[in-house]
């Protein structure tokens, strides 16, 4: 039988062995947020702001620079699995819509999946669902990217539109929805998920990524 007493002390004890642990950036102070020291958080290249691209709103907590652009890297094509923590922390650490039913992450195609072995985006998504109590939905699918080399805007922005497909019709539906990704440049991948969402009838679309890099 579930405990909540017990789970509580279960968190406590866990946060006290971690405050004991090295830090996983400098790896000579303790942990303190999200399993890295006070210093290195506070390091981070912090924005904490809202950043418009293509039209679209997307909350992040920072900037795609040093630090945070190696943890990432890292993080995503090394399997470096230890930051998630630190990077769902980010997240967590955004002051969030109010009013969210669903999160939905950015999908990444099975030919990029079985690559990394993850989607990093659904692994963060979930850390953020588990923390606003909100299920993960996932209705779009991604085929496979392709090389944009030679094609104008235009034809890059039609041929991003053209990865992102609905799934078969599910009874679930819902109207207020947080879209999570990792890192935003042009927010084309972004625009193209934002579309499919207002076309399955959701009504309100927030996005939110980890960094934001420049264009």
């Amino acid at each position: 039988m579930y405990n909540p007493k017990s789970n509580s002390i279960l968190q406590q004890l866990t946060g006290l062995f971690r405050s004991f642990q090295p830090c996983q950036l400098c790896h000579a102070d303790t942990q303190h947020w999200h399993q890295v020291c006070e210093d290195c958080w506070k390091s981070l290249p912090w924005q904490r702001q809202t950043i418009k691209r293509q039209g679209l709103q997307i909350m992040t907590p920072c900037r795609y620079d040093y630090p945070l652009d190696r943890i990432i890297q890292q993080y995503k094509y090394q399997q470096q699995l230890q930051f998630q923590p630190l990077l769902s922390g980010l997240l967590c650490s955004l002051k969030q819509p109010k009013k969210v039913q669903a999160i939905v992450p950015m999908p990444i195609s099975t030919e990029r999946l079985e690559e990394r072995g993850f989607n990093q985006s659904l692994l963060i998504a979930q850390d953020l669902a588990k923390h606003l109590d909100v299920p993960i939905w996932q209705p779009v699918t991604r085929l496979k990217q392709r090389a944009q080399k030679g094609l104008s805007r235009l034809e890059r922005m039609s041929d991003i539109q053209q990865q992102f497909q609905l799934t078969p019709p599910n009874a679930v539906r819902y109207r207020n929805v947080l879209i999570v990704d990792d890192v935003v440049t042009t927010g084309s991948s972004i625009q193209a998920l934002h579309n499919c969402l207002i076309e399955l009838g959701c009504q309100q679309v927030h996005v939110t990524c980890l960094a934001v890099a420049e264009i």
